[in-house]
């Protein structure tokens, strides 16, 4: 039973929060439904008992299905009740409770009934339960009543039946589809609400008919919508109609409807236009002004929800369009002192995102008393925001690593300091005055850390900058601290950073070895093991001598190898004389070779590949082709490629292709699937033009011999190609088969077929086919180790480009080499971006590229190619790979 109100006492907490439902129980409340049995109805008490069944429903108590049938039963009783309350709560609790088939049929006749009635509220609520559970049968007797309920002078009854439209959109398209007159006419409506939900309906029964939206759009933007919350549906539907049409800038369509809307009388309306226009793909600086103008309007409206909408709305503009935002800066300053945090937080990182050099220091004091007051999720949009704004002006970088080592300071949740910690990082790397003062900062943080993952984090990162700084010996007393302060976690990581200061820096080296003969008395065991090993590697016995290049590559070099692929090749591992080869595991994480389902019901295209297995399936790749005698001799497979579709969904044959790339050989395996139940296919091969891929030689190919409904297959192409270049290529693809019809009664096949041809799409194999994507977890080292004995130099124009990202993303696609530290994302309105790549080429030669962009006023991109690797060939084919594209 629900528990009485209880009066507040005056000495009880104010906000102190009492509900009606506090310790309801579902066995209590379903005795209580006994009552709906009663010859003499309480409609007050059974909306009661109703609201306590919602109640328990919506909490997600599940009842059981004798239990469901039960109260359903009893709650069809109370139609005879006359109680315009009640009746509201029958209804809702009949959708709730969504009966079964042969239910639903007890409350059919009482529900259509009602939608027959001369009571408004009765028809409303009558269509809506029944559209929520009739199934396709009844819903075409009750069809005629539904379409003339859209076109119903009563605004409820309308949007009643043009709601359910929507929601029986998902479940029955073709039914509702035949209302679109009404629909249409309902369009015209007077009522407000009405227009909205006809809107909405009518532009969901024609979305996937991009002509039939564009003509919709056309003719609602001449002024037949009256309802704001429909105009603010027709801005989103013109703003698709934009994106779509694919114009940049100039005559760009409707966008004259979108600037009146900046007068309409309604504010959401307003705003809603603002935004769309702010959302324009390559909004130029000329349109955004107006709507620029009418946000700054909202940021001193007296509604919170006005100020915080236009100042969100402006903090998005301000990533692409930053001098387009500068003229609000003054009315956005007045935000950082608002109630809402919200609010302020957003005109915070706005201004960091607009303002100029001269006022980092304004804001930097404003920005200190308001730290206190917000929450971590809020200070963390202000540390990126900062981050963000110390690249953009380095000059500034004292100021602002001061601030964020005095909030680094102050209490915090890990993911704030972790935001920190990642800024003064980036911040660091980026700019190289910074590094000194960064690294102090860094050290007197985990003085007091209380985050085991930041402390390893920061050591390691100690490890790799700290020895290249003019004095490294000032961060030893740091680290060594955190040998005797600190868990385990901890320490261990402080032996491999004190070990790394003794590798790279020979004067520290005997201090170093005092320091790890210390640690091998540690009472940890990988403390201790850590110890041992860099006092043998180092060697010299502490003296003051030069680390062996190879000892240094064995403790700090890179793992170029996955540790996934490292992990599955270990547990494969059986014992031998023979000893665990690393060179053996694969470098490449492969995707699995299955693809998504392209429909109920329908097995995915790529079943026909190797089963499914641990994460790494080059290996299961490999097994597969040397089981086949034709392939046996190829060599190891180098690379396969993730299943390339060459069929559109929903089409008879699914075929997708992998490509297997050999020193000397690239097979072609085709996934099939048969889709068509009364078919048996046979002899299934893929006919190769290679035509238009004059370096490649067919050699050899396998069919499949059968190819029943829904059981994968496979069939496979083998080419020659010259040793030691990048042969690329396009390919026609061709399907042959002998088609047999099956008795859908026996499940036999015809002894006779007729043979077919079904074209697939064109594949081409590309430079990035030779590339497997091997990343490092330090590039600078990396590069360095790999020496400039194979570099090679080079600058190159890109042409105009929509942006500086979408250049950088074009190489790395022509390359298919792995971005390495974050490097592959861009700035926004950035002019210059570096860009690191890593990457092993076909030989099992290691390949470091750095990419240097500069885009121009006009467009223009520039790129400087730097490639180091360790074979002088391999550099010039990079070079040539793009000099050729």
């Amino acid at each position: 039973m629900a528990q009485p109100l209880v009066k507040k006492d005056d000495d009880r907490d104010d906000e102190a929060e009492y509900s009606p439902f506090l310790g309801i129980e579902k066995g209590a409340v379903l005795q209580e439904a006994r009552v709906f049995n009663d010859p003499q109805l309480d409609p007050r008490r059974c909306s009661q008992v109703i609201t306590k069944l919602l109640y328990l429903l919506n909490q997600g108590d599940s009842f059981t299905k004798v239990e469901a049938t039960e109260v359903f039963f009893s709650v069809t009783k109370l139609f005879q009740s006359k109680d315009l309350g009640l009746r509201r709560m029958v209804y809702l609790i009949i959708k709730e409770l969504s009966p079964s088939a042969d239910e639903v049929i007890i409350v059919t006749s009482s529900l259509m009934k009602d939608m027959n009635s001369k009571t408004d509220m009765y028809r409303a609520n009558a269509i809506r339960v029944l559209c929520r559970i009739t199934d396709g049968t009844l819903l075409t007797q009750i069809e005629r009543y539904l379409k003339q309920a859209i076109v119903d002078k009563n605004p409820v009854v309308a949007s009643a039946a043009l709601v359910s439209g929507i929601h029986l959109l998902q479940t029955n398209p073709e039914i509702v589809k035949r209302w679109s007159n009404e629909v249409q006419e309902a369009v015209q409506s007077r009522a407000a609400l009405v227009q909205f939900h006809a809107l909405a309906l009518l532009q969901q029964i024609r979305q996937n008919d991009r002509l039939a939206v564009s003509k919709l759009v056309t003719s609602l933007t001449r002024g037949t919508v009256r309802s704001p919350l429909a105009q603010c549906l027709l801005i989103r539907y013109t703003s698709q109609v934009i994106r779509e049409s694919n114009t940049q800038t100039g005559d760009r369509p409707f966008y004259d409807f979108l600037e009146s809307c900046l007068r309409h009388k309604a504010e959401m309306v307003i705003f809603e236009a603002a935004r769309a226009i702010t959302e324009l793909s390559g909004v130029t600086s000329r349109e955004l002004t107006p709507a620029i103008t009418v946000l700054q309007l909202f940021l001193s409206s007296s509604k919170p929800v006005l100020r915080f909408a236009a100042v969100r709305t402006l903090n998005k503009v301000a990533m692409t369009h930053p001098m387009a935002v500068t003229n609000c800066n003054i009315d956005m300053e007045s935000l950082i002192s608002d109630q809402n945090r919200s609010i302020a937080t957003l005109a915070i990182t706005t201004l960091l995102k607009t303002g100029n050099e001269s006022s980092v220091d304004r804001l930097m004091k404003q920005i200190t008393n308001f730290m206190s007051d917000i929450a971590d999720e809020f200070k963390i949009v202000v540390v990126e925001a900062i981050r963000s704004l110390c690249l953009k002006f380095p000059l500034k970088y004292r100021s602002l690593m001061n601030f964020l080592s005095n909030i680094l300071r102050e209490e915090g949740g890990f993911e704030y300091k972790k935001a920190i910690v990642d800024s003064i990082v980036i911040l660091i790397r980026d700019i190289p005055e910074a590094k000194e003062s960064g690294l102090l900062h860094l050290c007197e943080f985990i003085e007091d850390c209380e985050f085991t993952y930041l402390s390893t984090q920061i050591l390691h990162f100690l490890g790799i900058e700290g020895p290249m700084t003019t004095d490294p010996s000032k961060y030893i007393r740091y680290i060594y601290n955190r040998v005797h302060l600190e868990n385990a976690t901890v320490r261990a990581a402080a032996v491999s950073t004190l070990a790394k200061f003794g590798a790279m820096v020979d004067a520290l080296k005997p201090r170093i070895f005092v320091l790890l003969r210390r640690c091998i008395f540690d009472s940890d065991d990988e403390v201790r093991d850590r110890a041992t090993l860099y006092l043998n590697t180092l060697g010299g016995d502490g003296e003051v001598v030069e680390t062996d290049k190879d000892v240094k590559i064995f403790l700090f070099g890179d793992l170029d190898i996955p540790l996934v692929n490292l992990e599955t090749s270990l547990k494969n591992y059986e014992p031998s004389e023979e000893s665990f080869d690393i060179d053996s595991v694969p470098k490449e994480v492969k995707s699995q070779p299955l693809v998504e389902k392209k429909a109920p019901g329908k097995k995915p295209a790529g079943l026909g590949a190797p089963p499914a297995g641990p994460p790494s399936t080059v290996d299961a790749y490999e097994r597969l082709l040397s089981s086949i005698p034709e392939f046996s001799n190829f060599g190891k497979l180098f690379k396969s490629s993730s299943p390339v579709e060459l069929t559109e969904a929903e089409t008879e044959y699914a075929v997708n292709v992998v490509k297997h790339i050999f020193d000397r050989h690239v097979v072609f395996q085709y996934n099939c699937i048969n889709t068509i139940p009364e078919q048996l296919l046979e002899n299934v091969s893929v006919i190769v033009d290679a035509s238009e891929a004059e370096d490649f030689a067919e050699v050899t190919s396998k069919p499949v011999r059968s190819l029943p409904y829904d059981t994968p297959g496979q069939t496979f192409v083998a080419f020659e190609k010259p040793d030691g270049i990048t042969a690329v290529g396009k390919f026609s693809n061709m399907l042959r088969f002998i088609v047999k019809e099956v008795d859908p009664s026996t499940g036999e096949a015809e002894e006779d077929g007729v043979e077919d041809e079904y074209q697939l799409e064109d594949l081409e194999v590309v430079a990035a086919d030779y590339m497997m994507k091997v990343g490092v977890s330090n590039f600078r080292n990396a590069w360095e180790s790999m020496g400039e004995d194979f570099e090679r130099v080079d600058e190159y124009g890109l042409g105009p480009r929509e942006s500086l990202a979408e250049a950088v993303s074009a190489v790395i696609n022509l390359l298919g080499m792995q971005p390495c530290e974050g490097t592959e994302a861009v700035a926004a309105n950035s002019r210059s971006h570096t860009c690191l790549l890593s990457g092993v080429f076909l030989g099992n030669v290691r390949v470091l590229v750095r990419l240097q962009f500069g885009i121009e006023g006009s467009r223009d991109v520039a790129m400087k190619l730097a490639v180091r690797s360790e074979d002088e060939a391999v550099g010039d084919a990079i070079h040539e790979i793009v000099s050729c594209s």
